[in-house]
């Protein structure tokens, strides 16, 4: 079993348990922010399920139906718990609101208080292991999970800070104030996570950083003249990159593979961790003004 599918099913033990201690609890006494808490807990359980499954379903080889692999059901998992953090963020609002105009006290608040430490403790400890994760695999999912998480554990503290405020100063309506500020920032927080997975899916190109890398590497090869139509996009772990490599006709086919090969591997030093695509084109001279001339013809009679 890979590490990032033991981290979902860490993820989905811990949502379980979460869920039915918070649930039970805010139902007796009566807090707006452990009851969202609950329901928040309850769907992580949802995404990590499916987060499982957007693991498992990701690291099938590439078979004749899906050529190039199935990478970005990642993408599409971290835009789905995206909008699911932002559903839960505006339920959590609209309990929050309906909190400050009915003005319902909190009951029961050593036990809320005692659910909130366990389930903070619990939440930063999967953190840390889900950060550990998403740096070693560099998966999507994973990094999506961390950061919903992480909003759980800001939120959790957040709860417990206005338990232990009521409890001392009986200002109920302070529950209610930091159940907005929370949903506020969990809808905050998912946008980049829509941001992130909608890019992907639209294969945006691998990080500015990386492509000026890439570059680096094929300007500094001996034996090659120049290069273009340079094309890079990522799928989950998958790094995609496209280029036209440019020799002198002269150079014979075996030498310029040889260059071609040898620009491969460097190219995937820049980040081991990830599972390079590497496609080069080899020509033996500067074509790039023709085929952009002839995809541009192509375009305009497809547009017909």
């Amino acid at each position: 079993m890979t590490l990032q599918k033991k981290a979902t099913i860490v993820s989905s033990s811990v949502a379980v348990t979460l869920v039915i201690i918070k649930l039970i609890v805010g139902l007796i006494s009566g807090s707006v922010a452990v009851l969202a808490s609950a329901i928040d807990s309850g769907l992580d359980l949802a995404v990590s399920l499916f987060n499982l499954f957007a693991v498992s379903n990701a690291e099938k080889p590439a078979d004749e139906k899906f050529n190039y692999g199935r990478g970005k059901i990642e993408a599409i998992a971290a835009v789905l718990e995206g909008v699911i953090i932002t559903l839960s963020g505006f339920y959590i609002f609209y309990e929050a609101i309906g909190k400050l105009i009915h003005e319902e006290p909190v009951t029961h608040l050593d036990i809320s208080i005692a659910v909130m430490v366990i389930s903070l403790v619990v939440t930063g400890a999967l953190v840390i292991f889900l950060n550990h994760v998403a740096k070693v695999t560099q998966n999507m999912v994973i990094k999506s999970d961390a950061l919903h998480y992480k909003t759980d554990l800001l939120s959790n503290g957040a709860i417990l800070v206005s338990l232990v405020v009521i409890y001392f100063t009986d200002f109920f309506m302070i529950d209610a104030i930091l159940g907005i500020l929370i949903a506020i920032y969990i809808v905050y927080s998912a946008f980049e996570l829509i941001q992130e997975g909608v890019l992907v899916l639209m294969d945006v190109s691998l990080d500015d950083e990386i492509v000026r890398k890439i570059k680096e590497v094929i300007e500094s090869e001996p034996g090659v003249n120049d290069y273009h139509w340079l094309k890079t996009r990522k799928a989950g772990n998958d790094y995609f990159v496209d280029v036209h490599l440019v020799f002198t006709p002269e150079m014979s086919l075996l030498e310029a593979h040889r260059i071609g090969d040898n620009v491969e591997a460097r190219i995937k030093e820049i980040d081991p961790k990830a599972d390079w695509l590497i496609n080069i084109h080899l020509d033996p001279y500067d074509d790039s003004v023709i085929n952009e001339e002839e995809h541009q013809a192509g375009a305009t009679e497809g547009s017909r």
